[in-house]
């Protein structure tokens, strides 16, 4: 099947993904665009996943400043080349990670992060809930579950959907860079400053 131009540039402009990354996605998927976009995501991983015990000690600290002044954020990223710390690709994913830390105030950038207090404290908030509104004991746990997975997704930077793109986390998307650049980045840590607090 021919893949038109048109095609490679739709799917770079939804993914992010280099220009022979889309064109073979596309040839793999039969030009079907969400199931390249799947495909990318899906090899993005696996190319993150190889590269993961990688050293970083390269990249930039990055900040966004919200209009008005009053809220800031600073974000430190590593990749593995001061090469790599200066690309565009590599400086638009660290704007847009501290843009996100700014709209979405994560607590920690990973789960690992967080204090086996907190998660101790918000399973049994979970639970008292659950067992209150009358569950039973066998659905219980699951529901516990199921609620400190959401509030993964609220507390972990990696876990969040991407504000510009609620259809991937921040992790989906640091995978993705990672399989663009070619090298492994680590969202190392962040501070969001509001003024007065």
């Amino acid at each position: 099947m021919e893949i038109s131009a048109a095609q490679v540039k739709e799917l770079r402009q939804k993914t992010g993904a280099g220009l022979m990354d889309c064109k073979s996605a596309l040839k793999k998927t039969n030009g079907n665009l969400e199931e390249a976009s799947d495909y990318l995501r899906k090899t993005g991983v696996l190319k993150a996943a190889k590269r993961a015990d990688r050293t970083t000690g390269e990249g930039i600290i990055a900040s966004y400043v919200h209009s008005g002044s009053k809220l800031a954020v600073l974000v430190e990223v590593n990749c593995e080349t001061d090469f790599v710390a200066r690309t565009d690709k590599f400086l638009d994913f660290t704007r847009d990670v501290a843009m996100h830390i700014a709209a979405q105030n994560p607590l920690v950038v990973s789960r690992e992060e967080l204090s086996e207090d907190i998660l101790s404290r918000e399973k049994a908030i979970y639970r008292e809930q659950a067992i209150a509104s009358g569950k039973p004991e066998n659905i219980v746990e699951k529901i516990v579950d199921g609620r400190v997975e959401k509030y993964y997704s609220e507390a972990c930077l990696l876990d969040q959907p991407f504000v510009k793109n609620d259809d991937i986390t921040i992790a989906d998307f640091l995978n993705q860079t990672i399989g663009v650049l070619g090298e492994n980045i680590r969202i190392r840590r962040f501070v969001r400053m509001n003024l007065g607090e």
